[in-house]
């Protein structure tokens, strides 16, 4: 059985997820995050209650030299397995960080973390992708600020790598860390599109698909949001006002769940190029906001991420070129 490498797979919506791919489909795991004393220990739980390969990667997308060194070791591991190979590659690792930091790179740590990590280890580690393969990629509702999610965080920003890279270290004004993550997702949906494009270019049948999972309590989406939003959602009984207020709103469970279907099951296996939410319990495939779809801008974010972070000619595939 082949394997699925899922950034933060060990906690919230990707453990949920990891579970599911282990116990509805049979699927092997390579868990990659920053927590490896708890990656170990989710880890072996899912070894024992269902029998499948989990093999745990020290991964933090913020850091180039960390996100390289995880490709190699992921290289490496499914190369000792029985030349195991991927069947996806779930890009489900975020962040939203209360003011600016930054990278060991230099870069402002929610763009790297975020959206540049996750370009970097798609790139090193696409040709191990099978045949029918996926990319999934973990976006937000608050890329588009035409909705309720995005009017509360904030309206993502022009989605200029160089820029988000730098901002706030070279005297440009500064956005809110409500933008820089909405933003950062818009980057993301952006690049599920691209990468898309170049797939059915190229006549790949591996599939790229975008998903939001809705916010929920105790997740970084509701973290950020106004007090009297996040108080409320604290509150079942409250619940329907914040539909009511059109937020999007998923649970660890069924999102959980439906991120591992959308990764595994055949009724995705033609769903590259889409753009699937989770709200209300149902799995609802939308329309992402008008910037997203902008061809122009996907393909100056790919050329000037692939600057960013340095990809040499040798590790671009030549179906993603």
């Amino acid at each position: 059985m082949p394997s699925v490498l899922i950034t933060g797979g060990h906690g919230g919506i990707g453990l949920e997820c990891s579970k599911q791919l282990a116990s509805t489909y049979g699927m092997n795991l390579v868990l990659a995050g920053r927590s490896w004393s708890r990656m170990e220990s989710v880890a072996q739980e899912l070894r024992s209650n269902y029998r499948v390969k989990v093999r745990t990667i020290a991964l933090d997308t913020s850091s180039l030299g960390s996100v390289r060194s995880a490709a190699a070791q992921c290289r490496q591991l499914l190369d000792s397995v029985e030349r195991d190979s991927l069947h996806a590659i779930i890009c489900n690792a975020g962040v939203r960080l209360n003011g600016y930091s930054y990278s060991a790179d230099g870069y402002e740590e929610t763009f790297a973390t975020n959206y540049l990590g996750h370009f970097l280890l798609v790139e090193l580690l696409f040709d191990l992708l099978l045949d029918r393969g996926r990319v999934v990629f973990t976006v937000s509702g608050t890329h588009d600020p035409d909705t309720t999610d995005g009017k509360l965080v904030g309206a993502a920003a022009e989605p200029d790598a160089v820029a988000l890279a730098t901002i706030g270290n070279d005297r440009t004004r500064p956005l809110s860390t409500g933008q820089l993550y909405s933003t950062s997702k818009l980057c993301m949906m952006l690049h599920a599109y691209e990468l898309d494009r170049r797939l059915r270019r190229s006549g790949s049948s591996i599939g790229s698909i975008a998903f939001d999972p809705g916010a929920m309590s105790g997740t970084g989406f509701l973290r950020g949001m106004p007090r009297p939003v996040q108080w409320l959602a604290k509150r079942s009984v409250m619940n329907r006002v914040i539909r009511r207020m059109g937020v999007t709103m998923g649970s660890v469970d069924f999102s959980g769940a439906a991120l591992a279907r959308i990764a595994a099951d055949p009724e995705f296996a033609n769903a590259s190029g889409k753009y699937f939410q989770s709200n209300d319990g149902q799995l609802i495939e939308r329309r992402s906001s008008t910037v997203s779809y902008d061809e122009r801008r996907a393909l100056k974010l790919w050329d000037d991420a692939k600057t960013l972070v340095r990809l040499q000619p040798s590790e671009e595939p030549s179906q993603l070129r």
